[in-house]
């Protein structure tokens, strides 16, 4: 690859990427510096400002990626899978959303400093991973119950997209917040990301156990 051609860029840009990800497996987006993050690269730190200007963009590219693997993921069903009830896509949607749990993380942060800080190309290319996320669960509503009208369609999506950005803090509850809930008497029931986003599921497409 020669030095500035787009496989180059590409690659850099992919390997800062990853170097934050797992980063991010460890420790959290406020720890995380465009110093750690250069020093995991095989490149200079001053170099990553070539690619990214901000730690924000990185992590706004790090969810693109995940968006972009779990739209994949929901595409290789619909290519696989003829049909299914509506309990069996409750299932299928709850587990390809799951099985992601650092897009459920990575979802939980504060979204809207991140894209301020984050230039309009860089956020385009994010919001095009995001618009692909929406057409693909539409898609997999309109395969499987083609009886679902637009209106239900647009009112489920308007439901469960935002109900995405709950599941991570309402599962991953750390022992501090564990003892300052019982010490504040707040009743607190456990739930696996599965369990809590297939019965979301479950009630938005009005499905029924076989």
């Amino acid at each position: 690859m020669s030095r500035g051609s787009p496989a180059l860029t590409a690659a850099r840009k992919e390997e800062i990427i990853e170097a934050c990800a797992r980063l991010y497996e460890t420790m959290s987006f406020k720890e995380i510096t465009i110093k750690e993050i250069g020093a995991a690269t095989s490149f200079t730190r001053t170099s990553i400002y070539n690619y990214f200007e901000t730690k924000e963009e990185i992590f706004l590219a790090l969810l693109q990626r995940e968006y972009e693997l779990w739209v994949d993921t929901m595409n290789t069903v619909m290519a696989e899978k003829v049909s299914m009830t509506r309990d069996e896509l409750a299932q299928t949607m709850a587990r390809t959303l799951t099985d992601r749990p650092r897009l459920l993380r990575l979802l939980s942060m504060n979204l809207y400093d991140m894209e301020a800080n984050t230039r309009p190309e860089r956020l385009a290319e994010f919001k095009v991973a995001y618009g692909s996320s929406l057409d693909a669960v539409t898609r997999m509503v309109k395969k499987y119950i083609p009886e679902m009208v637009e209106a239900e369609r647009q009112q489920f999506l308007y439901a469960f997209f935002p109900f995405i950005y709950g599941i991570y803090p309402y599962t991953s509850v750390t022992e501090k917040q564990k003892t300052a809930m019982s010490q504040a008497k707040v009743p607190y029931v456990y739930q696996t990301a599965y369990d809590l986003t297939y019965t979301c599921l479950k009630k938005l497409l009005n499905a029924k156990e076989a």
